[in-house]
């Protein structure tokens, strides 16, 4: 017998999909073992963008090696249907003052939009307490930017 394949999702179709998300995997070299962390990401139509609170782990693979796995994915509760994509690429931490108020006002405005629990600040170095404005006025986390995507991989069964 030969296995069914998963048939690809067009361009449109996984662009949808990461329009919809807001919650991804990114993994990193590691040293001697991949290292995977999930990261709340907005999408501008043409990047994904990233807080990245400034300890840990992840600071030092990413200086280490920015090359980097990205992936999203949706499903239904019980597997019926999943849909996902995987981006190769580099990780690039934005330098500009403008564009780093931009995206942080973007995350602020994805968290207020979709009502998250103010507890998703945690993954962000706040406090649940904090107000999201926080997110655009103090800068806790460094502002990554996925670029040089080299291959994109997307699945979906329903």
């Amino acid at each position: 017998m030969n296995p069914i394949k998963i048939p690809p999702m067009q361009k449109a179709e996984y662009d949808a999909l990461i329009k919809r998300q807001y919650v991804s995997r990114i993994a990193f070299s590691g040293s001697g073992h991949p290292y995977i962390a999930p990261f709340m990401y907005v999408f501008d139509g043409k990047y994904l963008y990233f807080l990245a609170t400034k300890y840990g782990r992840k600071m030092d693979y990413f200086r280490a090696d920015p090359k980097v796995s990205v992936e999203i994915e949706e499903y239904a509760p019980d597997l019926s249907s999943f849909h996902f994509v995987s981006l190769q690429g580099l990780l690039e931490e934005v330098q500009d003052p403008s564009q780093k108020k931009k995206v942080r006002e973007q995350f602020r405005d994805m968290i207020t939009g979709k009502s998250l629990s103010p507890r998703v600040l945690t993954a962000i170095g706040h406090t649940p307490g904090d107000s999201p404005d926080a997110i655009v006025t103090e800068e806790r986390t460094s502002v990554w930017k996925l670029v040089g995507v080299k291959d994109i991989v997307a699945l979906k069964n329903g």
